[in-house]
């Protein structure tokens, strides 16, 4: 019997490094242009998303200065710090500070960057880990590069005018001359260094976080592993983040149509939405803020939230913001708790019915749980505020008229701790469902994982 050998002659190895793990340098201008759209892409739809919310927060009417506050908003969006400070000359000083990050713009820049990073990354079984460290590396750069354009363009100065003191009496008067005399002034400008050091932390985090609850984008080799182990429970949590700002997005238009105050409201939405979304999150599976509000001016924020950061009075306590003390204000903040069950639990079921078939309810709790945990710790200290204003005269106090403070800031460790308790139940419950669901035939497991289509594990 004659055997016909079926090897093919064998081939030259590709020239350039390694096939697995590196970039061949034809590739490279590609790779430069696909960074450079993801983030283009990215500022623009922030930009977009800014200037929208300032226009409806009436920003457009500053003098002269509505493309700075525009840059300012976009950089304090991705970490960035912003500091603000003014003067009156040698005799009255303007200082101030803020810490907040209006997370709608973020969001959005997070989503359209990610996505448009992960494009070219679909429809292949398995990516070069070289090509793929060449493309975080390239946006990266670029994305740094942008920011520190942004933030030179994030400064401006304000005149100040200001109404000091009653003209009747003679102190007062003298007060309002000298002041009017050394034209008052506040202004803002972007702190480099730390802007550049949290926009590099903040992309990283994106560009990780766009792995992880991808599916259906490639990953090197050694990695596709940890595939059905991680991104389920990955996606689930985003789609958990997504689904607490729907719904405080159809509250918010229901509010504009019906309450008045559409501009304002508008204005909440585009800038701030889930500040309060995920705030609401954490409070509804039993987490706490602390902070409060003094002086005549505060943040956008639910009147119920304003009332109890206000509840502490003039002393230097911090009040506690939880499902307690909101629904002490409003008795409609216990749906908060509800809703927490509601959509935690499907959050659940999604990772559950997204995950192989074989996996076991206490695989499904331990998954969730940590993913759930790590998603508070990671959200939470995105919903920090710390904002003050005041203005000295002769370095002596503040003047009560213009100086104010507003702190919020989250219990982290407690809130993440409640939020592996609730992925532990939670994701046991889902794991309890969806196999319930998989035994009536109404949903397959993931497609491309073991016994896709069957409902069943190998050798079942």
């Amino acid at each position: 019997m004659v055997r016909v050998s079926s090897r093919l002659p064998s081939t030259p190895p590709p020239a350039g490094p390694d096939a697995r793990s590196g970039t061949p340098a034809t590739a490279l201008p590609r790779i430069a242009a696909q960074a450079l759209a993801a983030v283009a892409a990215g500022y623009a739809a922030m930009g977009i998303t800014a200037a929208l919310g300032l226009w409806a927060a009436g920003a457009a009417d500053l003098p002269g200065g509505f493309a700075a506050v525009l840059a300012a908003v976009v950089v304090m969006a991705v970490g960035g710090q912003v500091e603000i400070a003014g003067s009156a000359g040698s005799f009255a000083g303007t200082e101030g500070e803020l810490t907040a990050m209006p997370l709608t713009v973020t969001l959005v820049g997070a989503l359209v960057t990610g996505a448009v990073f992960l494009r070219p990354l679909r429809h292949h079984a398995v990516a070069r880990a070289g090509d793929l460290a060449a493309r975080a590396a390239a946006v990266t750069v670029l994305w740094l590069a942008a920011l520190a354009g942004l933030g030179a363009a994030a400064r401006h100065d304000f005149p100040l005018g200001l109404d000091v003191g009653d003209p009747q009496e003679p102190l007062g008067d003298l007060f309002g001359e000298l002041i009017d005399a050394v034209n008052p002034t506040v202004g803002f400008r972007t702190l480099l260094g730390p802007t550049l050091g949290y926009g590099l932390l903040w992309i990283l985090g994106v560009l990780l976080v766009a792995l992880l609850v991808s599916r259906g984008s490639a990953l090197p080799a050694r990695l596709t592993r940890y595939h059905e182990a991680v991104r389920p429970a990955a996606s689930a949590m985003l789609l958990l983040l997504l689904a607490y700002v729907a719904v405080g997005l159809v509250i918010g238009l229901v509010v504009a149509a019906t309450k008045g105050h559409a501009a304002e409201t508008f204005a909440v939405l585009l800038l701030g939405l889930p500040n309060v979304a995920w705030l609401a999150l954490g409070v509804g599976i039993g987490g706490a803020w602390e902070g409060k509000v003094e002086g005549p001016f505060g943040l956008p924020m639910p009147q119920v939230l304003d009332a109890v950061l206000r509840s502490g009075g003039d002393s230097a306590d911090l009040s506690t913001v939880d499902l307690s003390s909101l629904a002490a204000q409003d008795g409609r903040a216990w749906w908060l708790l509800p809703i927490a069950v509601v959509l935690v639990l499907a959050a659940a079921f999604v990772a559950a019915v997204r995950s192989p078939a074989r996996t076991r309810p206490w695989q499904h709790a331990l998954r969730l749980g940590v993913a759930f945990a790590l998603t508070m710790l990671a959200v939470a200290p995105l919903t920090l505020v710390e904002a003050r204003f005041g203005l000295s005269v002769l370095g002596i106090g503040d003047l009560g008229a213009l100086g104010g403070e507003v702190v919020l800031r989250p219990e982290v460790w407690r809130t993440a701790g409640l939020a592996l308790l609730w992925g532990l139940v939670a994701g046991f419950l889902g794991g309890l469902l969806a196999t319930r669901t998989r035994h009536h035939g109404q949903l397959p497991t993931e497609p491309g994982t073991p016994g896709a289509g069957s409902g069943r594990s190998p050798g079942a």
